[in-house]
C-alpha cells in the first residue's frame, strides 16, 4: 500500500514539473516590445539626456542631505517612502538574510550606486501655488577613487527634491534575472520644472463617501504623476459629511454617521505630502425661502453671496477661486484677484485672461474623468493656452485640474476611473508643449503611458487599462500590463477599441 502511494506520489510530481515546464515555456514565448529609443519617465521632464550604461543601486541605499534644506523632515521621510517602492524585494530582515541574498552579496563585487545626495537651497517648506518644484537629476558611474557611486539631486525648495525624488524611482528598475535593482541608460542628466503651477485633480465626497485612508492613497498616487493639488469638493446638496464644530448640526446631513470626516480627519489630509489641498464646501444651497424673505431673484441673491464671500477671503489674504458661472454672470463686479474655474466648454479661459483675470482649465469635454468615452489621446492632447496667444495673457493661464466627480464611481472603482488618463493631462500641465505636441503620439507617448500604468499598479494603484472605451471594465482575457505587439498593432488601427 505504502510503496503505491510513493507512486502516486511521483507521478504527481512529475505532472505538476511538466506543467510548470509549459508555464514557463509560454511565459517566455510573449514579448511586450518595449521601445528603447524612448524615456520611459512620466511626466516628460524638460530637458535630458541619457547614454548606454547600466548601474546596479545598493539596496543599503543611503541618504546625504545638505544645504539650508537639510534639517527639514519632509526629504528624510520622502526618501524613505522611496526607498520602500524602490527596494520592494528587499525587506529588511527577511530577504536581506535569505540564502539567495547572502550567496549574491558573496558574489557581488560592489554597487556603482551607494549613495542619493540631495542638496535642497531653501529651508522655506510652505506649500504655496508657485512654489519652486525645478531640480536636476544627475545619475552617473563614480569614476572617481571611491569605490560608491552617487546620485544627485538639487533643488531650490524641498517640492523640488520631491520631484527629483520621483524621477530617480521612476529610473530604478527591479531586474528579476540579478534580482537587482538597476538604472539603464546611464549616465542620466535632468533638469526640470514644471510649465504650469496649477496641476490638479478634483475628487468629490458629497456624492460618494470615501474613507480617509482612499483619499490619503490617491494623494500618494497624485506624486507619482507629479500633480500638485487636490480639490477636495466636501460638500454639495447630496450630503455634508464635514464636522464643523460651531454648527455642530450640520454633518448630520452626511448619508448616515460612519460616513462623515472629523476635524482631525480633515487636518490629517491636508497634512504636508507636497500636495496642496484645496478645500471646497459648495453653498449656498436649499436658499428658496431665504430668497423670498430678502424679496431677491436666484440671481441677484447668487451675486450678492458671492462677492461678500469674496470680500470674507481677501480681507484674510485668501485668493478666491470660482466657477465660471460667476464670470459669465457678473465678470465686472468680481474682485480682481479672483481665479475663474472653468468647466462648461472651451472659449472661458480666453476671454477670462483677456479681462486680466487668472484661469485654471478644467474643459468638461476632455478633463471630466467620470466622462468614460473620453479616450487618453482627447485627454492628452487638450490645450489649456488653446485660443491665447498673447505671452502676457498666457501666463494668467495658472494650470489646470482634471475632475473625479463622485455620482458614478465609489471607494471601488475610483482609482481605475482616476488611471491613467488623469497621467496624461498631468503630462500635458508638467512638460514642454514644443515637446509633446508634435509628431504621432501613440508612438512617442502611448507606449510611454503604457508604462507608467503598469508602474501605477505595481505600486498598488488600480489603474486601469489605457485603451479601453469604458476605463473601469478590463478584457475577458488574460493579458500582460503593457499590451502585445498585436495588441498594439490592432490599438493603432482606425475605429479600434481595446
Amino acid at each position: 500500500m505504502l510503496l503505491k502511494s510513493q507512486e502516486h506520489l511521483s507521478v504527481l510530481k512529475v505532472i505538476i514539473i511538466t506543467a510548470l515546464l509549459i508555464i514557463f515555456t509560454s511565459s517566455l514565448s510573449v514579448s511586450t516590445d518595449v521601445d528603447d529609443s524612448l524615456a520611459y519617465i512620466w511626466p516628460l521632464p524638460a530637458q535630458f539626456s541619457s547614454g548606454n550604461d547600466t548601474l546596479s543601486v545598493d539596496p543599503a541605499l543611503c541618504l546625504s542631505v545638505s544645504g539650508k534644506g537639510s534639517g527639514l523632515k519632509i526629504v528624510e521621510e520622502a526618501f524613505e517612502r522611496y526607498k520602500a517602492i524602490i527596494f520592494e524585494h528587499e525587506v529588511e530582515g527577511v530577504n536581506s538574510h535569505s540564502v539567495f541574498n547572502n550567496f549574491r552579496k558573496r558574489r557581488s563585487r560592489g554597487f556603482d550606486i551607494g549613495t542619493l545626495k540631495i542638496v535642497v537651497h531653501s529651508d522655506n517648506e510652505e506649500l504655496q501655488l508657485g512654489v519652486d518644484e525645478s531640480y536636476t537629476l544627475l545619475v552617473a558611474k563614480n569614476e572617481g577613487l571611491s569605490i560608491i557611486g552617487e546620485a544627485t539631486i538639487e533643488a531650490n525648495t524641498v517640492y523640488g527634491a520631491l520631484r527629483g525624488l520621483e524621477t530617480f524611482s521612476q529610473l530604478c528598475s527591479f531586474d528579476y534575472d540579478t534580482k537587482s535593482v538597476l538604472v539603464y541608460k546611464a549616465p542620466w542628466y535632468i533638469q526640470d520644472k514644471p510649465r504650469f503651477a496649477f496641476r490638479g485633480l478634483l475628487i468629490d465626497t458629497s456624492r460618494h463617501y470615501l474613507p480617509v485612508d482612499v483619499i490619503e492613497q490617491i494623494i500618494e498616487s497624485m506624486s507619482y504623476a507629479k500633480l500638485n493639488v487636490l480639490h477636495w469638493h466636501i460638500i454639495d446638496e447630496q450630503s455634508f459629511p464635514l464636522e464643523v464644530p460651531t454648527y455642530p448640526n450640520l454633518w448630520k446631513g452626511a448619508y448616515s454617521k460612519w460616513e462623515r470626516y472629523t476635524v482631525e480627519d480633515a487636518h490629517e489630509i491636508v497634512s504636508p505630502k507636497g500636495i496642496n489641498v484645496m478645500a471646497e464646501v459648495d453653498v449656498p444651497g436649499h436658499a428658496e425661502s431665504w430668497l423670498r424673505d430678502h424679496k431677491l431673484t436666484a440671481k441677484e441673491a447668487y451675486q450678492y453671496f458671492v462677492l461678500r464671500a469674496q470680500k470674507i477671503a481677501i480681507s484674510k489674504n485668501w485668493t478666491p477661486v470660482n466657477w465660471e458661472e460667476t464670470f459669465n454672470s457678473f465678470a465686472s463686479n468680481l474682485n480682481p484677484r479672483t481665479v475663474v474655474h472653468n468647466w462648461l466648454g472651451g472659449g472661458v479661459c480666453p476671454k477670462a485672461v483677456a479681462k486680466g483675470f487668472r484661469c485654471i482649465y478644467s474643459n468638461q469635454g476632455f478633463w471630466y474623468l467620470d466622462h468614460l468615452d473620453v479616450p487618453w489621446d482627447e485627454v492628452y492632447t487638450a490645450e489649456p493656452l488653446e485660443g491665447i496667444s498673447d505671452p502676457s495673457n498666457q501666463e494668467l493661464v495658472l494650470g489646470g485640474e482634471v475632475c473625479m466627480w463622485g455620482e458614478t464611481a465609489d471607494t471601488s472603482d475610483i482609482q481605475q476611473t482616476i488611471w491613467p488618463r488623469a497621467a496624461a493631462a498631468a503630462e500635458r500641465l508638467w512638460s514642454r508643449r514644443e515637446a509633446i505636441s508634435t509628431g504621432n503620439i501613440t508612438l512617442t507617448a502611448l507606449p510611454r503611458l503604457h508604462y507608467f500604468r503598469c508602474l501605477l499598479n505595481r505600486r498598488g494603484v488600480q489603474a486601469a487599462p489605457v485603451l479601453n472605451k469604458l476605463v473601469q471594465v478590463y478584457g475577458s482575457e488574460a493579458a500582460f500590463c503593457m499590451p502585445t505587439r498585436e495588441e498594439y498593432v490592432c490599438s493603432q488601427q482606425p475605429g479600434a477599441v481595446l
